[in-house]
Formats: C-alpha cells, structure tokens, sequence
C-alpha cells in the first residue's frame, strides 16, 4: 500500500505453510521505517515430552475476529502502518512454523513493542486449542502461568487493551 494509506491488520488463519520473507516483503510496499516480526516454531520437545506432532484446532471464525482484535488494538496503542498476523491449524510436525506475527511504523520503537504486544495476546486469547503427540502418549496444552504473566505488563487502565 502507499504511503499515507490507512493502518491495517491482516489476519489468515490457514493450514498451508506461509513464506515469512514474502510476508515481510508485502509490509515494506507500505513506506515503512521498520518492520519487525517473530515466527513461531513447533518444538521438538515440550517440558520433557518429547513431540512428534501437534494438532492445532480453532473455531473458524471466532479465531480470526479474535485475531483482528488484538491487531486493531496495538494499531490504537502504537503508531503502525500495519499488523499481520498468520496462524496456521492442523497437524504440524516439529521445525513447522506456526505463526507470524509482523508489524510494521516508520519507527522500530513502535514496531517491537507492537509485536510483542501481539504475541503475548494472542497465546492468551486467541481460541486455539493444542495437542501434543508422541510415543509417551498425547495430551492437550494447558495455558501457562508464564503466558499470563507476560501479557499482564501491557495492562494499563488508561490504553487500549
């Protein structure tokens, strides 16, 4: 998009692998200053588990308003040309990436807390479900305390969010 368009927020939620260096490439046609992200990567190994796939389940639909959400929010906190934000589902083995998260400002300032932002809402709110299976058995993810903590930093009563 060209400079001066309106901020915006891109959500896929997909089975299908996605390219992040295109994904990022997409965000610089916006005139950016900076653009940051973070891919999410399936482990090998959850606490001592050992992981030979994951399922990644959600509710379509809910999912992706869930995921706008969190996107229009850090556009009303920071100053952003853009948020994307791509989530796949279904099995994925290990080394499979899971999620991009990219933002993008004319300022990196902007951008890396911005993504971050995105990351800490999205393991605590976004509505995906995860199991984990290997030869000791499978068992669903439960949320962790440390998730939670990490997105209570962004509490501010006077901030979107």
């Amino acid at each position: 998009m060209a400079e001066g368009a309106p901020a915006a927020v891109l959500v896929r939620v997909q089975e299908a692998d996605f390219d992040p260096g295109r994904e990022i490439e997409a965000l610089r046609g916006r005139s950016t200053g900076a653009v940051v992200s973070f891919v999410g990567i399936a482990r090998e190994f959850s606490d001592a588990f050992a992981v030979e796939r994951i399922t990644l389940e959600h509710y379509p639909g809910m999912t992706e308003r869930c995921l706008e959400d969190i996107g229009r929010r850090a556009l009303a906190r920071w100053n952003l040309l853009a948020v994307h934000i791509i989530h796949r589902h279904g099995e994925l083995l290990p080394g499979d990436r899971i999620v991009l998260v990219a933002t993008a400002s004319t300022h990196r300032d902007a951008a890396f807390e911005a993504c971050r932002y995105v990351v800490d809402f999205l393991k605590t709110e976004a509505p995906f479900w995860k199991r984990e299976a290997g030869q000791g058995g499978a068992r669903w993810v439960e949320a962790k305390q440390s998730d939670d903590q990490a997105r209570e930093r962004w509490r501010d009563p006077s901030a979107p969010g």
